[in-house]
């Protein structure tokens, strides 16, 4: 719907304007401050029913929120200090002033007398032709080319920028060859380590062992063994008279078993205890070419393993570098081609919307009580050649305001009210078909009146049939079409 804020002049109809204006990320000073005040403060509620971009955006910055029934809503608030400071949040969560505009891009236009004018800058231009044309399907593919032929771009000059490898190529095979000659992984390096410990502790190992063995099991002198077996005979002798000492006798032999489990492991493990002083040395040697290897790649001998793999995979990218060179300058050749179709197709496209758009628009300025003033789109290839995700043409809004007069791009055109009525014109040409679902147009019948102004209103009453429209008005007539 069409709202309109009227009122005479001094009486602040265009302080919403103001107030949106700081809330999409303006720079504001401590001007805006009320005297005496500490700060000002700005809160503005949408409901995100028909701006997709916005849930879009906010759902990629995880700004997203939900009110009553699940529907999507934007709260956007702006604290601004006496100091100059400020502060800004988005559904309670706070946010740079970058991310502020970039969010209110996507939810406000403001046109009139301001910088601000999303219509002034060539990236909203054709992104507005694009939508009059409905060109969302064609410009995907061309989008899409662009991204894959900067891909292998960035992919070649990466491989080109290595220059000459064949030095490269013979180091790393160096490097590789020497780690290959070592067994690496963690749990080789960890046998290894313990193999060196017991060679390194030999002797007192094997003396050890044989007094365990000798103490618990041996021939002369008292046993382990034989000590058990002395006791469990006495308490056999008598254990008639006390039935819990069965339950003793059974412990013991229990105990029995486990000294002989451990003097035949005792055993085993002296048997393979051996001082050989040769074994020993070319452990050392082993250990001694490890720890080189871990100082010389400076890494710890447990990530040798990783470091040998990563050697061994650069020496193979780039053994194939020459031939992974050639394929992608085709690929190359490819991408682009896949984008010069899809973009020429696009071109076209574009060129037949521009027609279209340039005779709508300039009906509608004549109406808007500028007789004789022409829209044009003018379209101009891309100087540089390279595939742009945005096709091969740029787009400039051209405007004449009067009869006689050739031409000029809008961002140039001087009358903030010529400005404002030519800005409502391209949006009621285009019908509000850009994705931004709210649109402000401040003082656009300054100059004007009569049956003129009567026209105003209607097209915007018109555009607000599909987006929701403010409208900041001193004219009877143009107030009168508002429905709010």
């Amino acid at each position: 719907g069409l709202t309109v804020i009227s009122g005479e002049t001094g009486a602040g109809k265009s302080l919403l304007v103001d107030a949106l204006g700081l809330l999409s990320g303006l720079r504001a000073d401590s001007g805006v401050v009320r005297h005496g005040a500490d700060r000002a403060e700005l809160v503005a509620d949408f409901t995100l029913d028909d701006a997709p971009l916005a849930t879009a955006w906010l759902a990629e910055n995880e700004l997203d929120e939900t009110g009553d029934g699940d529907a999507p809503i934007c709260q956007i608030r702006r604290v601004i200090r006496a100091d100059g400071g400020s502060r800004a949040w988005v559904n309670g969560r706070p946010v740079t002033l970058s991310q502020l505009g970039e969010l209110a891009s996507r939810l406000v236009e403001i046109h009139g007398q301001h910088e601000h004018q999303a219509l002034l800058t060539r990236a909203s231009q054709l992104d507005l032709l694009d939508a009059y044309g409905r060109h969302e399907a064609a410009r995907e593919p061309v989008a899409a080319a662009a991204r894959a032929w900067s891909a292998l771009l960035r992919e070649r000059d990466g491989l080109v920028a290595q220059g000459d490898v064949s030095d490269r190529i013979g180091w790393l095979e160096h490097q590789h060859a020497e780690l290959e000659r070592e067994a690496l992984e963690p749990e080789a390096i960890a046998k290894l380590n313990a193999d060196h410990r017991r060679h390194a502790h030999a002797a007192g190992l094997i003396a050890a062992c044989e007094g365990a063995f000798a103490r618990i099991g041996g021939d002369e002198g008292p046993s382990l063994t034989r000590t058990l077996q002395q006791v469990r005979g006495d308490l056999q002798r008598v254990a008639e008279h006390e039935p819990r000492l069965a339950e003793v006798d059974a412990m013991l032999d229990n105990a029995a078993i486990q000294v002989d489990e451990a003097l035949s492991l005792l055993d085993r493990v002296r048997d393979d205890l051996d001082l050989d002083p040769a074994e020993f040395e070319r452990i050392e040697a082993r250990l001694g070419r490890m720890h080189e290897l871990a100082r010389k790649h400076r890494v710890a001998p447990e990530q040798l393993a990783a470091t040998r793999d990563g050697v061994g995979a650069e020496l193979e990218q780039l053994r194939g570098a020459g031939e992974r060179l050639d394929a992608l300058d085709a690929e190359i050749g490819a991408a682009r081609k896949r984008w010069r179709q899809a973009a020429d197709a696009l071109g076209r496209a574009r060129r037949d919307a521009a027609d279209s758009l340039s005779a709508r628009t300039t009906e509608l300025i004549g109406e808007l009580g500028m007789g004789g003033g022409r829209f044009a789109v003018e379209i101009e290839p891309q100087e540089d050649d390279r595939p742009d995700p945005n096709g091969a043409e740029r787009v400039e809004f051209m405007v004449a305001a009067n009869p006689g007069q050739p031409p000029r791009p809008l961002r140039k055109v001087a009358s903030g009210g010529e400005l404002s009525r030519i800005s409502l014109a391209i949006e009621v040409a285009a019908f509000g078909l850009d994705a931004v679902p709210t649109m402000v147009f401040d003082e656009v019948d300054t100059g004007i009146g009569g049956a003129v102004a009567e026209i105003v209103g209607q097209k915007l009453r018109a555009l607000g049939g599909s987006r929701q429209v403010l409208c900041v008005t001193h004219l009877a007539q143009v107030a009168a079409q508002g429905h709010a």
